[in-house]
């Protein structure tokens, strides 16, 4: 199992760890900054420190899987191909220092609330999900057109007001009784635990509440400037919108002190 200390605090850069296990995927670690892919945001990338000064690059961060391909409480660190002998080092106990590659997070964090607030202006199901640091889409449950400008004014609103964004949790009892919370049709909210995470935006007048478990900036003035780049019709039912960072968005801030 590792401590995803992500969670409540997705402006952590980097942690002290200790390798508690070496897969064929990658590297499991105690506790971890690191992101794994899922809920349609890619995973993170970064570094593992050791205590002589050597650095092992990480390209991908992946949710655990057991012998028969079941998800586990375990991350996997995977990292980059021709470090074998770096690799060979490593033992269960050897210790660590976690670091994430922080301007590629925060474009993920920034983009992923984005994804939020394109819940709020076309209030539909989604059907499919995809962040990375260049860019999201989202595949909506619709037959009406929609418009790219007006949807990149109202991201553009939401944006300017300012709204901040607030880490909570309901039962698994609530999320039942109010199934509307679920936007996404493709990705279940994680249960088992007996509470799901969840991420709510607007203080005073509600923005968007949903179960998810990513990671987001802490006020929607942060996302910057986004744009819808493309709106395509994907069936009958189903219209994929595609947004982006415009080229006037300001670069991500320095990494937050650990």
């Amino acid at each position: 199992m590792t401590h995803d200390l992500f969670r409540q605090d997705a402006y952590l850069p980097q942690c002290d760890a200790t390798v508690s296990g070496i897969q064929e995927q990658g590297i499991v670690l105690d506790r971890t900054v690191f992101y794994p892919l899922g809920g349609g945001q890619a995973g993170d990338a970064g570094t593992l420190t050791l205590a002589d000064g050597t650095v092992i690059t990480l390209l991908d961060t992946r949710k655990g899987k057991d012998a028969e391909g079941k998800p586990t409480a375990a991350i996997v660190h995977v990292p980059a191909p021709g470090q074998e002998a770096l690799l060979a080092t490593l033992a269960v106990g050897t210790p660590v220092t976690a670091r994430i590659d922080w301007a590629r997070r925060h474009r993920l964090m920034r983009l992923h609330t984005a994804t939020h607030l394109l819940c709020h202006l076309v209030p539909v199901p989604v059907n499919g999900c995809s962040i990375s640091p260049d860019g999201a889409r989202m595949d909506l449950v619709l037959t009406d057109p929609l418009d790219k400008d007006l949807l990149t004014a109202g991201l553009a609103r939401l944006v300017a007001e300012a709204h901040p964004l607030t880490v909570g949790a309901i039962t698994d009892a609530e999320l039942d009784a109010n199934p509307a919370l679920v936007k996404s049709m493709s990705v279940a909210p994680p249960r088992g635990s007996g509470t799901v995470r969840t991420i709510r935006i607007g203080e005073h007048t509600l923005i968007d509440l949903q179960p998810c478990g990513g990671t987001h900036v802490a006020n929607t003035a942060e996302i910057g400037r986004v744009v819808i780049t493309k709106i395509e019709k994907k069936s009958a039912t189903t219209r994929r919108v595609v947004l982006g960072f415009a080229e006037t968005s300001p670069a991500s801030p320095s990494a937050p002190s650990p």
